[in-house]
């Protein structure tokens, strides 16, 4: 019996493609959890890189589609568990395998981990969103999850293992029964409650008592609270009759100011207020139509400051003239372009790698019936009981003289070229981040400076040179 649970994987706050596919592949393929990747098989991917290859398959991806999405689906995960001794936990990775490749069909790339470190087994299955062919991805359609325990179940038999009898939903038992939630507002009034127990002698001291049961307290217009895990401040006079200010002033005894006094103190604070606010208008106004005094010394200003990050750049760079800087500039967009057309170069080594994988996949897999079909004198009755593989074996024959392959190469050499290759290409990257970082720092400053200097309309390139100097 094995119970499965369909999971997408979106990408995380503040987080890549990268680091969230890096994640997700760690935990599955735990040592400590698979027997040090005993447990751990594959398919249309190698386990090692199989996160280097979802990445760049999502790269392609992007690129054919020209669309992308901040929270969109990177991978799926579908979790099957086993009956505890039902199964053991080599024939468990089997079903897994089996019920991945039926229910993508065998459309995706996916690895099976197989974990013992429960009392249950159970299996990790991680596979790509996005299809081997990297022009389409992976559509969660509408009562996915019932297809899949379908065709768990569907499996289990096969290997003789008992399957899940479901229950309508109406006659299943609360397993978890959660306690009646108080709100903030209760809570208050509950405290409240208590401090006006213990008879304070003044309104002040209630304050004080409710600041001892750890609640902020702001006066103003209207007493507000806020305690341990409210995220707003509440006031009393929300709390209903008996727990407004004036209701707990009534029971303390506490005499109200004298409202002339309120009254003089809110028209000279609505005066102010009032000034402020006209002020800020007019402001406003003003550097809205770039006219007057405030506009001058608020331009003055920006540009001093920009003046003072380019001089501090140079200053850090050790650029004293003008033809440095230009110069300094077109070495940095240079190194970022070689940079890039390095990285861009071993990713299409890659493609071509993991295209060429694939084609000797689909040779191997139909050399057999290719070569019966030959025996049989190339009959049609042959053909049509074998078409699939017949034309994949034909396509890719193909494939390998549009690639000019001569002689078939062994995955093993193309793999280990496919980890130097993504080696290179992380060592590149770091330096590739860093160059354009320079270059975008270097291109501003030479902005920067050109503003600068034609504003003032220098003269010489001489003069240019000796002012950014000082």
């Amino acid at each position: 019996m094995a119970a499965t649970r369909l999971i997408p994987l979106h990408i995380s706050k503040s987080w890549s493609i990268k680091q969230c596919l890096n994640a997700r592949m760690k935990y599955a393929k735990n040592p400590e959890k698979t027997r040090n990747e005993e447990l751990v098989t594959s398919y249309a991917c190698e386990v090692a890189t199989a996160s280097e290859e979802f990445l760049l398959s999502h790269r392609q991806y992007e690129l054919h589609a020209r669309r992308h999405y901040d929270r969109e689906v990177i991978a799926y995960q579908i979790r099957q568990s086993f009956k505890p001794g039902e199964v053991t936990a080599e024939e468990a990775n089997r079903i897994g395998y089996q019920t991945a490749m039926k229910f993508t069909k065998g459309k995706h790339a996916f690895i099976v981990a197989t974990h013992t470190d429960r009392a249950h087994i159970h299996s990790h299955i991680l596979f790509n969103a996005v299809d081997i062919s990297e022009t389409h991805k992976f559509k969660n359609f509408f009562l996915s999850a019932f297809v899949l325990q379908r065709i768990s179940d569907y499996i289990c038999l096969e290997h003789g293992l008992s399957v899940i009898n479901p229950r309508p939903y109406r006659e299943r038992d609360n397993i978890v029964v959660y306690p009646k939630r108080i709100s903030a507002r209760e809570m208050i009034r509950e405290t409240v409650d208590r401090v006006l127990a213990k008879n304070p002698k003044s309104y002040e001291e209630f304050l004080n008592k409710l600041r001892e049961q750890g609640y902020e307290v702001k006066t103003g217009k209207y007493t507000s609270l806020k305690g341990k895990g409210q995220k707003r401040f509440i006031r009393l006079r929300s709390l209903g009759d008996g727990y407004r200010e004036e209701d707990i002033r009534k029971k303390l005894g506490d005499v109200a100011k004298d409202a002339e006094k309120n009254v003089e103190e809110s028209e000279v604070t609505k005066t102010a207020s009032d000034e402020k606010f006209n002020m800020l208008l007019d402001i406003e106004d003003i550097i809205r139509k770039g006219k007057g005094k405030g506009y001058e010394i608020w331009a003055k200003k920006y540009n001093l400051k920009n003046a003072m990050k380019a001089l501090m750049f140079l200053q850090e760079k050790g650029v004293s003239s003008y033809e440095e800087l230009v110069e300094l500039t077109k070495n940095s967009a240079a190194k970022f372009d070689e940079l890039s057309k390095r990285i861009k170069k071993d990713e299409r080594r890659i493609r071509e790698i993991k295209k060429l994988r694939g084609t000797i996949f689909d040779y191997s897999r139909t050399r057999d019936t290719y070569i019966r079909y030959r025996e049989a004198g190339y009959s049609k009755k042959f053909f049509e009981e074998n078409r699939d593989a017949i034309l994949a074996h034909k396509a890719a024959k193909d494939a390998f003289e549009k690639l000019g392959v001569k002689k078939i190469p062994k995955v093993r050499e193309l793999n280990e070229e496919m980890e130097k290759l993504m080696e290179d290409k992380n060592k590149v990257y770091a330096e590739y981040r860093q160059a354009k970082k320079d270059m975008q720092k270097f291109h501003t400053a030479k902005y920067d400076v050109d503003r600068i200097l034609n504003m003032e309309e220098r003269g010489t390139c001489k003069e240019r040179e000796q002012e950014m100097v000082l």
